[in-house]
This record gives structure tokens, C-alpha cells and sequence, in this order.
């Protein structure tokens, strides 16, 4: 007998879900609060969508409850999600590190396809419609998918309506908090380098410890820092700051050079150059803006003469080019997130169907649980396959 499903949220999980729902032979009404469909996949991947990733593994997302995501990646890993977009005619490119795109190179195609496909198996979107009363229409259908995504995104209609809903129903919920986001830094000298890009190692000092580095380009901005590096780093951060540690971080501006290697370096440019200045020694190395920064944190002259540079100064420089810490004072909020940290708590939902453990025939999908993968395109593969065991469950 056809099943009545409502789905709250016409995101990844939301119409990944609804497709399922609707082959398997349901009924299914979507609601989704923006104007159009699945905003935030149109923005993904700078509007490329990195779509998922070959190599998932439970390692690659944080919660909690680690242990909660491993089922769902085994019932509908990639290889499974792979198929289901050859079915329907949307071919992958896979990259060597494994993350994937769609051939198009074009998130507007994964929605165009995804919509379209839903709405041929007879799936009614309704737009510009917010649910407020979550158990009105858990009354009104035979299952209820809660996909409303996190606060990650807020100008694209990011909100913490599943968790209040989860609410209502007693369950427990997880601080949210922003990942795969920009850091603010305390120093006005790195506001000074505002714009400059460069690859460099990146190392998570909590509490005066060092924790992890990553390395990758990082863009200096007006307000600190941004780029892969420190978006692979925000999830800790922002972990961190709102258990209020200790946060800095430090920044090897050279990451092919150990300390050894550059102060002789410096000293012997110094030394066949005498009558340069610092500043063009250090230009031969980092970007001008931060080598006038650096020189700027050190309180050395940028037109102090090459012959004057000692060994011990030499190895001062070299030791903060390779070691340079920043107080982290903030991250740049939900509203420039890429995805959130946080949510509803999965020791209350089934693993195995992404169903609330208070209440029947209500289901939990991606972002709103307390599930955040990596920069990559893992949280599109958690959206993926938390949608499949929900959909899977309704339609058994």
C-alpha cells in the first residue's frame, strides 16, 4: 500500500530521500522554506559540487558518537551512490584523491537532473513553505524525513529548525557550532597582509599544545585567515573555542626549508649581498606584504642593511617564518560555514534507519544530526546515505 511521506527540507537528503521514497512507490510531498530547491548544493564546491568522495571511511567525520556513520557508509557507499547517478545519467569525475564531481563540472546540472527525476516520479515540491508544527504534519502522513540541513549557510535559509523539532519530541541535543569555516585572528599585523595567498603548513596549538598541522594555501584577509588549510583546521578550532580553550594557531610560511637551511640561507644572501636590505632578502622567499609583516612582528626595519644581519639574527628571522603563531579569537560564523558541527544527538536515532528512538515514523537525515565529515565531499556522502536507510525503512 502507498505510503503518505512529508520531507522537511529540500537539500541533499531532502530530495535524495524523496527520490527514493517516490520509486519505491510513496506518495511524498517535499517542503522547503527558500524559493527554489537545494540552495546550498548550488553553491557547493564554488559552484563545481563535490558531489562525494571514493574513499569514505568513519575516520573522515566527527560526533560524538563516531561509530554512528559507519553502517550507513557500508549499506550505501560510493560505489552505490556512483550507480544510482549512472542510472539517471549523471556521470562522475573522479579525482585521484578520490573527490568527485560531476562530469559537468556544474552543481546547476546535479540539481537540474535530481529535481527533474524527482518530479517525473510524481514528488510535489512545495516552495516558500516553513513548517512550524512538525507534529501536525507527522499526523497528517505515514512518515515524517526531517532534512532541514544546520545553521551553516544562513543566508541561503541555514536554520536550527531540526533540532527544535527533535526537541519536541525530548530528544537531546549537540552545541552547534561552525565547520569548514574562516578563522579570525587577534593581530592587526595579519589584517596588514590582508589578500595574500600562499601554500604553507598550518599547526593547531590548544591549550599551548600542539595538536594537529595540515598543510595547504592560506589566504590572508581583514578579518584573519581563510583557505583549505584553515578550513581543514575549523572543525578542531571551532570545536575548541566553544569548549572555551586556549586557541592559536602557527604558521610555517616555508614549509621546504628547516630551520638549519634558512637562517643560512638568509645569512649567506646577507653576506654576498651586504648592501640590500632585509626586506629584499626576505622578498626572494614570501610575498612583500608579509615580509614587511613579519619584519613589522619582529620590530626590524625593512630597510635595515643586508651586512648588518648577524647569524643570531638571521636564525630570529628564519624561526618565525617557520614557526609563526596567531591567537585565534573567533571563527567567521554559521553565515560563511560551509557545513555545521553539532545537532541532534544520534545516540537517540537508529543507525540503521535514521528514525528517532522517542517517536515512530519520524526520521532524522544529514546536517541536522550531530554529523560533520571533512572538506572533500564527505558530508554530501553522509546526506546520501542517511537519506537511503531512511528511505530504505519507510518503504520496506
Amino acid at each position: 500500500m502507498s505510503k503518505n511521506v512529508s520531507i522537511v527540507g529540500a537539500g541533499a537528503s531532502g530530495i535524495f530521500s524523496a527520490i527514493l521514497c517516490a520509486k519505491a512507490g510513496s506518495k511524498v510531498t517535499v517542503y522547503e522554506q527558500n524559493t527554489k530547491v537545494a540552495k546550498k548544493i548550488l553553491v557547493s564546491g564554488n559552484g563545481r559540487c563535490n558531489i562525494s568522495n571514493k574513499n569514505l571511511s568513519s575516520s573522515d567525520f566527527y560526533s560524538q558518537n563516531p561509530s554512528f556513520v559507519k553502517f550507513s557508509l557500508q549499506s550505501f557507499g560510493f560505489n552505490s551512490f556512483e550507480k544510482f547517478c549512472n542510472e539517471i545519467g549523471l556521470f562522475l569525475n573522479v579525482l585521484e584523491d578520490g573527490r568527485a564531481y560531476p562530469l559537468s563540472n556544474e552543481a546547476k546540472s546535479v540539481v537540474k537532473i535530481f529535481e527533474d527525476y524527482a518530479r517525473t516520479l510524481g514528488v510535489v515540491f512545495h516552495t516558500e513553505s516553513k513548517i512550524t508544527d512538525i507534529k501536525k504534519l507527522l499526523e497528517e502522513s505515514d512518515a515524517v524525513i526531517v532534512a532541514t540541513g544546520s545553521r551553516a549557510g544562513e543566508h541561503l535559509g541555514g536554520n536550527s529548525d531540526g533540532e527544535e523539532f527533535a526537541k519536541e519530541f525530548g530528544h537531546t541535543c549537540i552545541p552547534a557550532y561552525p565547520s569548514l569555516v574562516q578563522l579570525h585572528l587577534n593581530s592587526e599585523i595579519a589584517k596588514k597582509m590582508s589578500g595574500v595567498k600562499l601554500n604553507a603548513e598550518v599547526t593547531l596549538i590548544l591549550n599551548g599544545v600542539k595538536d594537529i598541522s595540515v598543510s595547504g594555501d592560506v589566504l590572508f584577509t581583514n578579518y584573519g585567515v581563510s583557505g583549505f588549510a584553515i578550513l581543514d583546521l575549523s572543525q578542531a578550532v571551532s570545536s575548541a573555542l566553544i569548549d572555551y580553550q586556549a586557541v592559536d594557531i602557527s604558521i610555517n610560511l616555508l614549509p621546504a626549508f628547516n630551520m638549519q637551511k634558512l637562517s643560512q640561507h638568509i645569512s649567506k644572501v646577507a653576506q654576498n649581498m651586504p648592501e640590500l636590505s632585509i626586506l629584499d632578502i626576505l622578498v626572494g622567499l614570501i610575498p612583500l606584504k608579509i615580509a614587511n609583516g613579519l619584519l613589522e612582528e619582529l620590530n626590524i626595519l625593512n630597510t635595515l642593511k643586508a651586512k648588518e644581519v648577524h647569524t643570531k639574527l638571521a636564525k630570529h628571522i628564519a624561526n618565525l617564518m617557520l614557526n609563526w603563531k596567531f591567537e585565534v579569537s573567533d571563527t567567521h560564523g554559521f553565515r560563511h560555514a560551509e557545513v555545521s558541527g553539532g545537532g541532534i544527538d544520534t545516540l537517540e536515532i537508529d543507525e540503521k534507519t535514521m528514525m528517532s528512538k522517542r517517536e515512530n515514523n519520524l526520521y532524522f537525515c544529514g546536517e541536522c544530526l550531530d554529523v560533520v565529515g571533512r572538506r572533500g565531499g564527505y558530508n554530501f556522502a553522509f546526506a546520501w546515505s542517511s537519506a537511503y536507510l531512511a528511505a530504505k525503512d519507510i518503504t520496506k
